[in-house]
């Protein structure tokens, strides 16, 4: 599939079907957050690979009672290595560096027939425990990740117009 067409078809899918991931799919899925850049590049994360139905549901309890979370057969849980490098923009480089890696991966899931849902909505203390994440590290995100069972459309997105702005700000 070409970049354009994944991206253009990317959505964010909260209706899965039973059906289990090929291992052939998740790896290459996985290996486009391999790919990732990241600051200087450490990679400082980890994905979590969750398919036990019961942690599954607990991860879809602890993300504020999204049930879908746990319907899809596989759970990615990205993590923060390091939480405390500073870019020298000011900004911390964790949920930069998980956001490249994870819309990597959105976009590889499309790729391959699947579909994700970027999950922010969760408690950080009980999906740490639940997959026993130690302190100091962070779960950025959760994704769920299989096939979609419905074909829901196209979301509407802001004129280009309002988004954009050249040499300066402009409100």
């Amino acid at each position: 599939m070409e970049l354009k067409k994944a991206i253009e078809e990317r959505r964010s899918v909260r209706s899965y079907k039973e059906d289990s991931i090929p291992e052939d799919k998740l790896k290459r899925v996985l290996e486009a957050a391999r790919l990732a850049p990241s600051a200087s590049n450490r990679q400082p994360w980890k994905f979590i690979i969750v398919k036990d139905p019961q942690k599954r549901k607990e991860l879809a309890e602890a993300a504020s009672h999204q049930s879908f979370v746990g319907e899809a057969p596989i759970v990615i849980a990205a993590v923060a290595l390091n939480t405390t490098h500073i870019m020298q923009c000011g900004i911390p480089s964790y949920p930069v560096d998980l956001a490249i890696a994870v819309d990597h991966i959105t976009l590889s899931a499309v790729d391959e027939g699947l579909g994700t849902c970027w999950i922010g909505a969760f408690s950080q203390e009980e999906v740490k425990r639940i997959l026993k994440v130690p302190d100091p590290y962070k779960v950025v995100a959760l994704l769920p990740l299989g096939f979609p069972a419905d074909k829901s459309g196209f979301k509407s997105r802001k004129p280009i117009e309002e988004i954009i702005c050249y040499e300066t700000f402009k409100e």
